[in-house]
């Protein structure tokens, strides 16, 4: 009996736009965290030594545990952030669904006068 061949499913637009604003936040945090678990790490070494483990094991865990909790909430703040952000292929779409800016008073009622007057001329004929 033949076996039934799986397709794989390429990722969709949001899927992919999300894991590259979740990566890119997350290396980001990443990045600061080392960095600012360097500096207050270094800083409590200097200020009340090592301690049992030693100064690499605690500068370590210091940088480790501050690179995970920035990563980890500016990765998520990434992504809510852009969440409304759509990938440009996708613009001329919801341009068409979008509701139209009226900047002003003025403006506003030019075009619904406008609309009115282009329903007015589609009931007549």
């Amino acid at each position: 009996m033949a076996t039934p061949v799986r397709h794989m499913q390429e990722p969709t637009v949001w899927q992919k736009c999300f894991i590259r604003l979740f990566r890119m936040g997350a290396l980001m945090g990443g990045g600061v965290g080392l960095t600012i678990g360097f500096i207050f790490g270094s800083y409590s070494i200097l200020r009340g030594g090592a301690g049992p483990r030693g100064f690499l094991a605690t500068l370590s865990q210091y940088m480790l545990s501050s690179a995970a909790t920035f990563s980890f909430f500016l990765a998520i703040g990434s992504v809510i952030r852009n969440e409304g952000d759509i990938p440009p292929h996708l613009q001329p779409v919801s341009m068409q669904f979008a509701s139209p800016l009226v900047r002003s008073r003025y403006e506003g009622a030019m075009r619904m006068r406008a609309r009115w007057e282009a329903e007015k001329a589609c009931q007549q004929s």
